[in-house]
């Protein structure tokens, strides 16, 4: 009988044990477009995943739900597609680099906008702390080889600047961390290394930099009182 009891204590111990691991692992979730699935690099170089590497490297226990992620999508296809993934995979936080697309289509700014505050609003909803967001402003990929043939006879760095300040200051009304890529990715106008071979796309080593600025306020959103 003592025996069948101490067995049974420590089933319940391992049992509570994995029930507190799995409680303090951080479930993360990328929401985006071809900026966040990494078009123009290999899946083991997209930035999400390294992300998560450097996380686990720091003690910050995560695990990467998915990456729904697609080439092309904008605003409203991150409400159709990729909202639901959410909603189901249900994250304990999100990092959100959208908006291009919207841009490029030319999308009305009233309209991205809408779409961008609805899209916080319902993530805010079920986040279990809604201020386990980090926004990631839309690079200027005008100064690419082929970027402008995507202008539509527009000027892309004062249109993309023009939607980063929507995203700036959602980050601001919300007390939401914010990375901005921007002037950064302004450096691929003069380094052939830091594009994809579509003359478009970043390429691995500038998605690299991007996670080397997205890393540290991302271990600051996660630790910060009240967090995982």
């Amino acid at each position: 009988m003592l025996k069948l009891l101490f067995l049974t204590s420590c089933l319940v111990i391992i049992r509570l044990t994995g029930a507190f691991k799995h409680q303090n692992e951080i479930k993360y979730l990328p929401l985006g477009d071809s900026y966040t699935i990494c078009t123009g690099a290999s899946e083991k170089q997209s930035w999400p995943i390294t992300l998560t590497q450097h996380l686990n490297e720091v003690k910050i226990k995560t695990v990467l739900l998915d990456n729904p992620a697609r080439n092309g999508f904008s605003t409203q296809n991150l409400i159709d597609k990729e909202l639901p993934v959410f909603k189901k995979l249900k994250p304990d936080f999100i990092t959100l680099l959208i908006g291009v697309n919207d841009w490029v289509r030319q999308v009305p700014i009233a309209t991205f906008q809408k779409n961008f505050i609805f899209i916080l609003d319902e993530l805010q909803k079920q986040l279990p702390d809604k201020n386990k967001i980090v926004l990631i402003t839309i690079p200027d990929f005008g100064v690419t080889p082929v970027g402008k043939g995507y202008s539509g006879g527009r000027d892309i760095s004062k249109g993309i600047t023009e939607f980063n300040e929507i995203i700036i200051k959602e980050a601001q009304k919300r007390k939401l961390a914010v990375v901005d890529i921007f002037e950064v990715s302004k450096k691929m106008k003069d380094d052939s290394s830091l594009v994809a071979e579509d003359g478009l796309h970043p390429s691995a080593k500038e998605y690299a930099i991007w996670e080397s600025l997205i890393l540290p306020e991302v271990k600051k959103c996660l630790i910060k009182k009240g967090g995982n």
